[in-house]
């Protein structure tokens, strides 16, 4: 368990924190939300005791190890991707040493009765215990498990730390704290340096986890996945709820909306009263009444309003102008880093409009098909653009691109022309850089404040090809809300390199799967992408499972007829049971439907509803209709490989 009474942090003479309190239990799995700049990086920085507050205390349950993940780390290791992975594992080799040595103690006495030699039974029993219990024996395989889940192969764990990108060394980081298996990780932006395969690997991972998590992500469906409490940081303190972060949200305007009702209520009535004592302060005969009301008005326990931050960033892009048929075209394009093949052959057209996602994991090519695109990289084949095809790019490392030693306004001021540079400063108000924020050095500005000024640089000349990539790192949830919903507005063609899957939902009506050096063709959204992903894996197992059943049956002696008409006869009963059992499947899912239908139409407005528990039906009723669903696709596919047979 984690105490904090009373934090109090102030930063450039504000407050960031202020007599805040709250206890972390053990087992909790708590996300932390609030905008850029509220404090959630801090917070871990002082949980995991990597920085000091200015007043309140932090109390750690005796015996609890923290792993803390920050953000960014400068990698300085010369070891091999596995070796330095295999430093987790300090307190394990403690340990072994530990037991040998106890081991070697016990084997040189004979004093079995003594309390010394309880004493080290009692040592060897406790340090095996935790040697077992942190993977001690099997050190290696756990290793190359967390590794490869992490999007390693098995060909990179031999290859020097130096050779991989920041983002890769941070994944070596992350594997680190899952090997050291602490009671405790507190992980800052844990699935920035991920893709999304990395990522669900890492959700299921953490669903065996057996001790207490405390995470910032903005990536909404990571946080649903894997915590069950949010704590929200808003104007210097936090609101606790006991619930994911969709739950959070609905919680929270319910919330507010009681509130508000209920304080409107109370004014009334306060009005009222004072109205009455104004009226009739001066009259002899009401002096009882007035006298009662007045302590009325003293006893009543006034209603308060949760305090929220409204401030967001709000934009649209310009109107795309007009382009020809086809935004960009290539043909057999390849690439090759040194003796390294990255992908070759890639025939690929987005045609005026069209909004396309590219996925897979990191190295696959992604942002080196995208800067071929822009124009910014050599490469085999050909890549061209359409007729008046104007394009924006927003690298990966966008933010990292701005110049430090200008300001705010400048960064602006040095690209915009015309007629633009009399709204330099409504553009930059509406990425919240207002007042005396336009005169900041860029180099001052926080991470998510130089992704808004690097975005902000977007809105400079109208374009109808749109090249994103990664644009919601460091992003909070409402500016990535307010960009995305930019981007289903915008009406030219856009490419956007995304792991965010939440984000990603419903943005795009095509994903560009990179893999093995090629590109796969999915038609829909980043959701129909990875139910695709699933059916594949699973027709894989079923052929699988089909060969080794042929397999047996050339083995066996050949079957007779009547043996055969009895197959037959069971296999056409096998499928009259799964189509029964598909019809009833699909019953219930109508009646589900109907149910949720009837909910969503409810919880439209918060104000009806009064039982809080209508959120827990309703989530209730969400994962019982997805079952449903899961068990009708499953019948579905069992039916059709039956059919096969």
């Amino acid at each position: 368990m984690i105490s904090i009474n009373k934090l109090s942090v102030q930063f450039s003479g504000k407050d960031l924190f202020n007599d805040v309190s709250f206890i972390i239990n053990d087992k909790d799995r708590i996300g932390l939300t609030g905008k850029n700049g509220a404090g959630k990086s801090t917070l871990l920085k002082i949980l995991a005791k990597q920085q000091e507050p200015h007043s309140g205390s932090i109390v750690v349950t005796t015996g609890h190890q923290v792993g803390y993940l920050p953000q960014e780390i400068i990698p300085n290791s010369q070891r091999n991707v596995l070796d330095e992975a295999l430093t987790a594992f300090e307190e394990a080799n403690l340990l072994e040493a530990k037991i040998e040595q106890i081991t070697y103690e016990l084997g040189a006495r004979d004093d079995y009765e003594s309390e010394e030699y309880s004493k080290l039974i009692h040592q060897l029993s406790d340090a095996n215990d935790r040697y077992h219990l942190i993977g001690g024996d099997n050190r290696q395989a756990q290793t190359e498990r967390v590794l490869t889940g992490l999007g390693f192969k098995h060909s990179d764990l031999s290859r020097k730390m130096t050779e991989f990108s920041s983002g890769w060394q941070m994944r070596v980081e992350l594997a680190k704290i899952l090997l050291r298996n602490p009671e405790v990780m507190l992980l800052d932006e844990p699935t920035n340096h991920l893709d999304i395969e990395s990522i669900q690997w890492f959700e299921s991972f953490l669903s065996t986890y057996q001790g207490t998590i405390v995470l910032v992500s903005h990536d909404r469906a990571f946080l649903d996945n894997v915590t069950n409490r949010t704590i929200e940081i808003v104007l210097g303190h936090v609101e606790d709820y006991k619930t994911s972060y969709s739950n959070y949200i609905l919680q929270r305007q319910e919330r507010r909306a009681s509130q508000q009702a209920t304080f409107e209520n109370q004014q009334k009535e306060i009005e009222d009263i004072e109205r009455f004592v104004e009226r009739f302060r001066a009259t002899a005969s009401k002096a009882k009444q007035v006298q009662s009301r007045v302590k009325m008005l003293n006893k009543i326990e006034r209603v308060e309003i949760d305090q929220f931050d409204k401030s967001a960033i709000h934009f649209r892009f310009p109107p795309a102008p007009h382009s020809g048929k086809i935004a960009v075209e290539t043909e057999n394009v390849g690439k090759k880093f040194g003796e390294k093949r990255i992908f070759e052959h890639l025939n690929f057209v987005l045609e005026r409009g069209e909004k396309v996602a590219f996925v897979g994991k990191n190295g696959e090519g992604k942002t080196t098909f995208s800067r071929i695109i822009v124009g910014e990289l050599e490469h085999e084949g050909s890549s061209k653009l359409g007729h008046q095809v104007k394009l924006g790019y927003f690298a990966q490392n966008q933010a990292a691109l701005l110049d430090g030693n200008k300001t705010v306004f400048e960064t602006i001021d040095e690209v915009a022309v015309g007629e633009i540079r009399t709204k330099i400063r409504n553009i930059l108000g509406s990425f919240l850089f207002g007042g005396d924020d336009i005169d900041k050095k860029v180099k001052v500005l926080s991470g998510g404040e130089k992704m808004r000024l690097a975005l902000a640089k977007l809105l400079l000349s109208p374009i109808n090809l749109l090249i994103l990539d990664e644009p919601t790192n460091h992003l909070d949830m409402p500016s990535k809300d307010v960009l995305k919903t930019a981007l289903m507005t915008y009406d030219g063609a856009m490419i956007v390199v995304s792991h965010d899957r939440d984000f990603l939902q419903g943005l795009t009506d095509k994903v560009y799967e990179f893999v093995d050096g090629k590109m796969k063709t999915h038609i829909g959204d980043v959701y129909q992408f990875l139910e695709d992903r699933k059916m594949e894996d699973f027709k894989e197992l079923e052929r699988a499972k089909k060969t080794t059943k042929v397999e047996k049956i050339i083995e066996a002696a050949p079957a007779d007829n009547k043996q055969q008409r009895e197959e037959k006869k069971n296999q056409e009963r096998e499928l009259r049971k799964i189509k029964t059992q598909i019809e009833q499947k699909e019953k219930e899912i109508a009646e589900l439907e109907a149910k949720k239908k009837e909910m969503d139409d409810i919880l439209m407005n918060p104000a009806n509803i009064s039982d809080s528990n209508v959120f827990v039906q309703y989530n209730h009723l969400k994962e019982k209709l997805e079952k449903r669903m899961a068990e009708w696709e499953n019948l579905s596919l069992q039916l059709d490989e039956a059919a096969k047979a």
